[in-house]
This record gives structure tokens, C-alpha cells and sequence, in this order.
């Protein structure tokens, strides 16, 4: 991995951590940490050595959200010219799986990285919310669109337009979290999750997170048959016939990724 000043790389087995890394700035958003996340995300993604990947900030803010000094005098074209959502779309084309580590506040910018991530572990301080409205503007970079398909109309319209804050408790009641676990053990938590998932046939773990992501942009039907073929794919790969093989052999199938 290259010298990042925004964020600081680890790897534990097979799972790729990053860490944002301005803690002053309550991990601000600014171009830079995004160019610099998005560099280290697709270093692991092309890594055989890595499975899954962790991002996670400190246990005060995962990300206080965007850089607004960086963003208060910009114009239209000026955010169009610096390509302000192209980092994000290339983000959300990570092939493996992502999961954010929650601790503290997870807003505006940061809400929309954590929505953007596979799944989601929250400590028990963590807080999701979309404050833009009280500085004039609305989400841009997902967060009306995702928020909606997974709270529901009704909650998604409350944050975006009058800055509703959802804790900890809350996410995983509606479904925006995976697990709640305590500050001290968040991170070991989406560590341990992603171990897991990174032990998994690569190929398979692959695929299935392209068709669960597919079953937001497609009809019922057309999602089926995705799924479907990406499920004859799987017999196409050396994986499928040692996970069957191991199986009915009773042992523990070993992955090859191909």
C-alpha cells in the first residue's frame, strides 16, 4: 500500500482494514480521504490474499460527513468538473464484500458511506442521521435514495427533512444495522464478520453480493433471473465441486477462488 495522509491501512488474515483517519475533523470528507479510501478499497479488491474488507473511523465519529469548507464556495459546474459522486459510484463497484464499523456519529457524508458498505456493525453510541437540510442543501450521494429502500418512506422523509437522528437501537430495529454490539468491541466484531465471510468460497461470495444488489435495481423477475444465472455460473467453478465434494465427504472444503 502507497503513504496515505487520510487514512492508514491494516490487514488481519484475510480481511483489508481501513481506518479514516482525521480525527480533528471528526473524518471529514474531503476529496482527498475519498481518492484515498477508494485507492486503497480497489487495492484489496485486486488482492487474492484479501476477502473482505472493514472501513471504520474512531470511536467518537465514523465520519462527521462531508468537507464543508471544501464544498461552501463550489458551483454546479464546479461539482460536476471535480466528478463529486464519481468516487462513490466506483466505490459501490467493489466487488467483494465491505462492512462498515459504526462507533459515534455516522452523518450526512458518512451515513451515506456506511449505507454504501455490504452490512453494517454499530457500538451502542452510534448515531445515523442526514443533517444537510440545516445547511441548506439535501443528501448527494445516495442518502435519500438508500435510506428510502431500507427504513421506508415515511422515516427516510423525517431525517432528510427535519434532521432526524437514528441511534444505535433504532438502525437495527428498522433494519439499518446488522448487529449492536458495546464501544469496546465494535470493531473486533466487524472483524470477525468479515473473517468469516472472507473463509467463504470467493467466487460465490462474489456473486451473491452482485445479486443481492441487483434486487434493488431490478423487477422481481428480472432479479430471478440474475440469480439464476449467476447460480449456473457457480457450476462452472473448480469452488463448486470441492464445497459439494467436501460436503459429502464430511470435511472442511478448502477454496481456491476459481
Amino acid at each position: 500500500m502507497p503513504e496515505y495522509t487520510d487514512i492508514l491501512t491494516e490487514t488481519h488474515g484475510r480481511v483489508g482494514l481501513v481506518r479514516l483517519n482525521r480525527p480533528k475533523a471528526m473524518n471529514a470528507l474531503r476529496s482527498q480521504l475519498l481518492a484515498e479510501l477508494l485507492d486503497a478499497l480497489r487495492a484489496f479488491d485486486a488482492d487474492d490474499a484479501i476477502g473482505a474488507m472493514v472501513i471504520t473511523g474512531s470511536e467518537r465519529a465514523f465520519s462527521a460527513g462531508a468537507d464543508i469548507k471544501e464544498m461552501a464556495d463550489a458551483t454546479a459546474v464546479d461539482l460536476m468538473n471535480r466528478g463529486l459522486s464519481d468516487g462513490w459510484h466506483r466505490i459501490s463497484a467493489i466487488r467483494k464484500p465491505i462492512i462498515a464499523a459504526v462507533s459515534g456519529f455516522a452523518l450526512g457524508g458518512g451515513c451515506e458511506l456506511a449505507l454504501l458498505c455490504d452490512l453494517i456493525v454499530a457500538s451502542e453510541t452510534a448515531q445515523f442521521g442526514q443533517p444537510e437540510i440545516t445547511i441548506g442543501v439535501i443528501p448527494g450521494a445516495g442518502g435519500t435514495q438508500r435510506l428510502t429502500r431500507i427504513l421506508g418512506k415515511a422515516l427516510a422523509m423525517e431525517m432528510v427533512l427535519n434532521n432526524r437522528f437514528l441511534k444505535a437501537d433504532e438502525a437495527l430495529q428498522h433494519g439499518l444495522v446488522n448487529r449492536v454490539v458495546p464501544v469496546e468491541s465494535y470493531l473486533d466484531e466487524a472483524l470477525k464478520l468479515a473473517g468469516e465471510i472472507a473463509a467463504r468460497a470467493p467466487v460465490a461470495v462474489r456473486l451473491g453480493k452482485e445479486a443481492i444488489n441487483k434486487a434493488y435495481e431490478l423487477s422481481l423477475a428480472e432479479g430471478l433471473a440474475a440469480e439464476q444465472r449467476a447460480f449456473y455460473l457457480l457450476f462452472s467453478t473448480e469452488d463448486q465441486k470441492e464445497g459439494m465434494s467436501a460436503f459429502v465427504e464430511k470435511r472442511v472444503p478448502v477454496w481456491q477462488g476459481r
